[in-house]
């Protein structure tokens, strides 16, 4: 029987030991260390995600009782209070990092997203991590309420964050958009939150196509209309300019709106774009496809750690939630690779219950049977 390390190992041989030293180098702050590393902490907090321990001492017990393996996995024991002492004060900036360069590597492998023109697409959304303002005080949102906002700018190429920005609760959605660079002749799809008129010109200006709704009430102008198959769910499709005192000069453009109404709910929606060249159905199904990217904040919610913390700084809070993020590329990457139809979903759950098994970790996610030792009838004898 061949020998295999086990999948937890076999999970962290992804991310190349040097390169992680390098990038700790880099990111080091403060004394250095005696019996604990940046390494053992990455080796402690990952296995947190992907087993979902809930607490810092649950946590511990659960690495400790795998003491014998740690060897293997290059990592030493931590305590309690020497892992809190580098959660709170080693830079959480190292896990960042290493977010930019397994992002690297995931995108050699994505497949292609669902519609068949060859612009990348983007979705740009944020959602609020809850915080306890009497715990987290730093976290300022509102006058009784602390949060995080996870800013993502979601590559339909295989669902990947490819933007990625983590700000207080308070910072609002288009202050994040306007400082993003998309890649030219890109789309960005986009909810009403990112309402910005200037912005719009400026995506323009830049060669890069943007889809969002229409915000309520705009006045404009109907330059043109174009004909519609109503059968397809579609109402309209107009060349508009902006008609009030002020937003002519921000947004001088002509830009498109197309109505559609959903078979399924009866909803109407109003989309507006500066992409003329796609068919109006096109323009709808991208807005609708936006939904990735509230999938994407919900799988990690439900399925990482980041709405329980173990520490209460914001270095804490920050490496926790980076850590996550590297997980989901993590995850991502063996789906990828082992171009299995499984969700990410399943594959979490079978890391989850075979990490510390000793199998090969293409076979686990293949499903193959586990390979057994044969039985020596003279080895156990029952008397």
């Amino acid at each position: 029987m061949s020998h295999h390390n086990t999948v937890f190992s076999q999970i962290l041989k992804l991310v190349p030991r040097h390169e992680f030293e390098t990038l700790a180098k880099a990111h080091h702050k403060g004394r250095s260390f005696r019996t604990a590393s940046r390494w053992s902490q990455f080796v402690c907090l990952s296995m947190a995600q992907l087993t979902g321990r809930n607490s810092l001492r649950d946590m511990i017990e659960n690495i400790s009782a795998q003491a014998h393996r740690l060897y293997h996995l290059g990592s030493a024991k931590l305590s309690r209070s020497n892992l809190s002492r580098i959660n709170e004060d080693k830079p959480y900036t190292l896990y960042e990092a290493l977010f930019s360069q397994l992002l690297k590597r995931c995108q050699g492998h994505v497949p292609q997203h669902q519609f068949t023109f060859k612009n990348a697409l983007y979705s740009l959304d944020a959602s609020t991590i809850d915080l306890c303002l009497s715990m987290f005080p730093w976290a300022k949102f509102r006058s009784t309420k602390g949060a995080v906002k996870l800013h993502v700018g979601l590559n339909h190429q295989g669902y990947l964050p490819e933007f990625v920005t983590i700000t207080e609760g308070n910072v609002a959605d288009i202050t994040i958009g306007r400082i993003l660079e998309f890649p030219k002749e890109s789309i960005v799809v986009m909810d009403r939150g990112y309402n910005d008129h200037l912005w719009y010109k400026r995506l323009t200006q830049k060669g890069i196509f943007f889809v969002t709704r229409l915000k309520k009430p705009e006045k404009y102008r109907v330059i043109e209309r174009h004909a519609v198959d109503k059968a397809t769910g579609l109402t309209s499709d107009q060349t508009i300019r902006f008609v009030s005192k002020d937003k002519p000069y921000k947004c001088p453009i002509p830009l498109r709106r197309i109505g559609y109404r959903d078979r399924d709910t009866g909803k109407h929606y109003v989309f507006l774009t500066n992409n003329f060249d796609l068919p109006a159905k096109i323009i709808a199904d991208i807005y609708k496809s936006r939904w990735q990217v509230e999938l994407f904040f919900k799988w990690i919610k439900q399925n990482l750690k980041i709405k329980s913390f173990i520490g209460t700084s914001k270095n804490a809070v920050m490496t926790q939630i980076w850590i996550a993020l590297c997980m989901y590329l993590l995850i991502a990457f063996l789906k990828f690779q082992s171009k299995l139809k499984k969700s990410m979903q399943q594959i979490l759950r079978l890391l989850q219950l075979n990490l510390f098994e000793k199998r090969d970790l293409m076979a686990l996610l293949r499903g193959d049977p586990p390979t057994t030792k044969r039985f020596d009838s003279n080895q156990m004898v029952l008397v």
